[in-house]
């Protein structure tokens, strides 16, 4: 498997660049979010990406997180997502919006990917629930959004609420200030 390359930028496409590493030229799938993040033509580059195999085809996608290369292979483990599906909905989407969208059953969010219709988009939001709360719960589960989260059911919030106030959160965040502003987005819903 490659999961990384690093080398020089040679040549960006529309939808896809090309790294020399060591001579040899990497072919490399990018979304226009990840093209707009890379430096300029002859500079080094690294990302993490994530091989494709199917019988006819190897292909390379990279992302210059590995959070976003972690989400393109949740994508790609919903019943007839593929590679091409899944850059789709990273480059109209991104991670933040799509587990927005999902959190918050948002078909219409899904439906202005090209290619997702609102039977498709229904079908999406309804495999990737389960995979982003699991994954909330990992991240979640220890540090300053937990304690906040613990907190706000101890006040008599439902856990929706909370997963909605906390889902915007940067987690750069003190918890008393990440409690305040959490305190303050609910008091304006209620």
């Amino acid at each position: 498997m490659i999961g990384r390359i690093r080398g020089r930028l040679v040549d960006r496409g529309s939808e896809d660049v090309v790294i020399d590493v060591g001579g040899v030229g990497y072919l490399v799938a990018v979304t226009p979010k990840t093209l707009v993040e890379l430096p300029a033509v002859g500079e080094e580059v690294v990302l993490h990406t994530h091989l494709h195999v199917r019988e006819d085809q190897l292909a390379l996608y990279g992302f210059t997180t590995t959070g976003d290369k972690d989400v393109f292979g949740m994508l790609l483990g919903v019943s007839g997502v593929g590679p091409k599906v899944a850059m789709a909905i990273l480059g109209t989407l991104g991670y933040d919006q799509l587990r927005m969208a999902v959190v918050t059953d948002d078909v219409a969010s899904l439906t202005e990917v090209p290619g997702i219709g609102k039977r498709s988009a229904q079908k999406l939001l309804l495999e990737l629930k389960p995979r982003f709360d699991a994954a909330d719960a990992v991240i979640e589960a220890s540090g300053p959004v937990s304690e906040v989260r613990e907190a706000l059911a101890n006040l008599g919030y439902a856990p929706e609420e909370i997963r909605g106030t906390l889902g915007d959160m940067p987690a750069d965040l003190t918890v008393e200030e990440m409690l305040r502003r959490a305190l303050q987005a609910l008091g304006k819903s209620r």
